[in-house]
C-alpha cells in the first residue's frame, strides 16, 4: 500500500494506492495518525480510486481515523470509491457513518474548506 498527502490548512486528503488489508493496516494507521497529530488535522478526505483490494482492516482503518476527527470535532470523508470497494463498504454500513461524495471538490466543499 502506498500513500500520497496533500494538505489544505486543516484538511488532509490522503491518496491510497494498492491493497488497504491486513497486512498494510497498522502502517496506514500510524502515518494517519502521526500526520493528524503533527499538524493539528480536522478534515480528512479518503480518496480511494486506486484502491484494489480492501478487507475489514481497511473499514477499523477509515472508522477509526472517523472517531479520532470526531473526538476534536472534526470529520472524515470517502471519494472515488470503486464498485469492488463500494460493496465492503455497503456491507459493513460505513456509508451511514462516514460520508461519501461523489468528487474532491464536493468533499472539501462539504468539509468547510476552500
Amino acid at each position: 500500500m502506498e500513500l500520497s498527502f496533500e494538505r489544505k490548512n486543516k484538511m488532509l486528503i490522503v491518496k491510497l494506492f494498492g491493497e488497504l488489508d491486513h497486512h498494510s493496516a497498522e502502517e496506514v494507521r500510524v502515518k494517519l495518525d502521526n500526520l493528524i497529530d503533527t499538524y493539528n488535522i480536522d478534515n480528512l478526505i479518503f480518496d480511494f480510486k486506486n484502491v484494489t483490494f480492501m478487507d475489514s482492516s481497511g473499514i477499523g482503518v477509515v472508522i477509526g481515523r472517523y472517531k479520532k476527527l470526531q473526538m476534536k470535532n472534526g470529520d472524515a470523508a470517502l471519494i472515488n470509491v470503486s464498485n469492488r470497494v463500494r460493496t465492503i463498504f455497503d456491507l459493513s454500513g460505513i456509508f451511514k457513518i462516514v460520508k461519501y461524495y461523489n468528487n474532491l471538490d464536493k468533499a472539501i466543499k462539504a468539509l468547510g474548506g476552500i
